[in-house]
């Protein structure tokens, strides 16, 4: 018996020991040390990421981390961000699953970010944890030195960065708003980054029955019941990049959302603006002291003898505010999205406005 007793004894601190040299440090969606960035909802105890470029920030102590998470389509692509560097890019499961993220990292403080780079029609995403390495220390979130929001489009979102056949393909798999020039300015700013964005959207009319007056102030932009409390987060300056697919749809008399829209008559000039200016009017509403840029570009609806960046001079100019801007990308001359290269063009124009106006 005594034998019996010590080689249990033996194998039960056997097996205590193997625990405690795999255990991992489990960080909980609530935990407050994660920063969210973007516009989340919580969901199956889970946070919910919908909108393009929404993130998940943590800064810890460690040398390796995994997260749990689920996507309803399986077709999100989530970049990771260690310490500001692309270390990889997930393509998520349409089931709940652990991902290692990073590993291997040198001992001492680390910044790892999940960036969702795909918008919401290719998916929803839900984050449940972090789990970290055994030793390691979940530490403060992150801090950022300006606020700023974007409501865009497909050039926005980020739309065919990764085709690189230059094909502008705009499925999941070549969508990159990581890459578009909306982040790549916040990042310059640091700035934290607010996107609202959807391929082919519009301001009068859409590829789609809704346009972006419908869906701005959503939490999720497919949940007309799940409104977003704007009180959460005032950013500094709000970057309206719309009208290229009003651009394109009004020229279709014969395109279903047109004749949903309009009927057999195409709206007039008048029209075009007022709904402009209401939209930025909805902004303002929220917003009463952000500077506002009104932009476009850099697809056609900027190329020379466009009325498209009138209608924007002359909406802006009627609304009597000092702090409303317009701002116009030069069309970059294809006629497809902007690449990963001319991305970063509309970022430096964009980083030169924001210096110059703003003293940013």
């Amino acid at each position: 018996m005594k034998r019996f007793s010590i080689f249990h004894l033996i194998v039960v601190i056997g097996f205590c020991f193997s625990i405690s040299c795999t255990a991992e440090t489990v960080v909980s969606y609530s935990d407050p040390n994660i920063h969210y960035m973007g516009r989340v909802g919580i969901k199956n105890d889970a946070v919910e990421l919908t909108w393009s470029a929404s993130s998940v920030v943590i800064n810890f102590e460690g040398t390796s981390a995994k997260a749990t998470l689920d996507d309803n389509t399986g077709q999100d692509f989530v970049t990771v961000v260690v310490d500001d560097k692309m270390v990889n890019t997930i393509q998520l499961k349409k089931y709940k699953k652990k991902y290692e993220l990073a590993s291997g990292l040198p001992a001492g403080p680390h910044k790892l970010e999940l960036f969702k780079r795909t918008e919401f029609a290719m998916g929803s995403m839900l984050f449940y944890s972090f789990t970290l390495n055994d030793s390691a220390k979940v530490l403060p979130p992150p801090t950022y030195k300006h606020r700023i929001e974007f409501y865009g489009n497909s050039i926005t979102c980020g739309y065919a960065i990764e085709d690189l056949e230059g094909k502008d393909r705009g499925t999941y798999q070549f969508e990159n708003g990581y890459k578009s020039y909306a982040n790549i300015t916040a990042r310059h700013f640091n700035a934290e980054y607010y996107c609202i964005a959807k391929s082919g959207i519009g301001v009068t009319v859409s590829w789609f029955p809704y346009v972006m007056p419908d869906i701005y102030d959503r939490t999720n932009a497919l949940d007309s019941t799940k409104l977003w409390d704007f009180s959460k987060y005032t950013p500094e300056v709000v970057v309206v990049n719309l009208f290229q697919n009003d651009s394109w749809i009004l020229k279709q008399p014969d395109n279903a959302q047109f004749k949903a829209h309009f009927g057999d008559t195409p709206p007039s000039d008048e029209f075009i603006i007022n709904a402009y200016q209401n939209f930025i009017g909805k902004i303002r509403g929220k917003y009463p002291d952000a500077k506002i840029v009104c932009a476009l570009g850099a697809m056609d609806a900027t190329k020379e003898g466009s009325p498209w960046p009138g209608y924007i001079k002359e909406a802006v100019k009627r609304m009597h505010d000092k702090g409303i801007y317009t701002n116009f990308f030069p069309y970059n001359g294809t006629g497809k999205h902007p690449n990963e290269a001319e991305q970063k063009v509309m970022a430096a124009n964009l980083i030169k406005f924001i210096e110059k106006k703003f003293k940013w």
